[in-house]
């Protein structure tokens, strides 16, 4: 079971009490105060892939949810070869870094033809656990447990 932290908005009290719209809302004014922030705690209930035991199966045995998830890495610039060579340096100082090869899900070609950004967009998706060092910590914990 995994347990999903997130943070309750604020909820604004009016400045002052009693106060109510047509509508029977409270009032908002310039100058409000907010209560405390505080977090609930959802349980969720995952299968192996990591997404909801109850989230309905595609029906044919060719079809599948995938397993895994992914990270997108983007590099901007406005000449293609200039990102897609930052793209292959880091893909090369990351798996340098890792030990291995990372995997790759997709590389995505966008465009930004907005004033003062760079035009293109070079996503590689890669599996979010090699970004996080998962294959790094195992090698650790294996070399640890055989010494």
């Amino acid at each position: 079971m995994l347990v999903y932290h997130r943070p309750v908005r604020f909820a604004v009290r009016p400045a002052a009490i009693g106060e109510r719209s047509p509508g029977g809302l409270p009032v908002l004014r310039t100058r409000e105060t907010l209560t405390d922030v505080t977090q609930h705690v959802t349980p969720l209930e995952l299968d192996d892939l990591g997404v909801a035991s109850g989230l309905p199966r595609p029906s044919s045995p060719n079809d599948r949810v995938e397993g895994v998830p992914y990270r997108a890495v983007e590099f901007r610039d406005d000449d293609l070869a200039a990102a897609l060579e930052r793209s292959a340096d880091w893909l090369r100082q990351a798996e340098n870094w890792l030990g291995e090869a990372v995997d790759v899900i997709a590389v995505h070609l966008d465009y930004d033809d907005s004033k003062g950004s760079p035009y293109f967009a070079l996503k590689l998706l890669c599996n979010e656990e090699d970004l996080a060092g998962a294959p790094i910590a195992v090698r650790q914990r294996d070399t640890t447990a055989d010494a």
